[in-house]
């Protein structure tokens, strides 16, 4: 999600779920119920005491409207630069045979980029 909201980068999991529910207007027992997850579990997630499985974070991330990256990492962990972002979503707009080309293109970039930097730290 590009527009992640940037007030939940500064916060750790827990945070982000007790943020995101507040904004959603839902108490503990109402995430819960909406997610399937018992209300002591959803407790525990906000306190710190536990992460949650995958498919938990699943659950949490639909019933939260967010990504599960949204959830577990900061901003700036997992999404691209602004100009990056919005050059994702113009592709993602463009036909299939497009698309194709151009992740071609950005696989061969990042081969040659790693390879230039491999080299270059065996000649170190």
């Amino acid at each position: 999600m590009v527009y992640l909201y940037h007030w939940l980068a500064a916060m750790n999991f827990s945070g982000r779920v007790i943020a995101l529910r507040k904004q959603r207007g839902f108490t503990q027992q109402g995430l819960a119920e909406t997610s399937g997850i018992h209300v002591q579990q959803i407790k525990r997630y906000e306190a710190g005491h536990a992460q949650p499985t995958a498919e938990a974070l699943k659950k949490l991330a639909i019933s939260l409207h967010v990504t599960s990256d949204a959830l577990l990492f900061d901003e700036t962990e997992r999404s691209p630069s602004d100009d990056l972002a919005l050059q994702f979503e113009a592709v993602s707009q463009m036909p299939e045979e497009e698309r194709k080309i151009i992740k071609a293109l950005l696989e061969g970039m990042i081969i040659k980029y790693q390879t230039k930097q491999m080299v270059g730290n065996l000649s170190s």
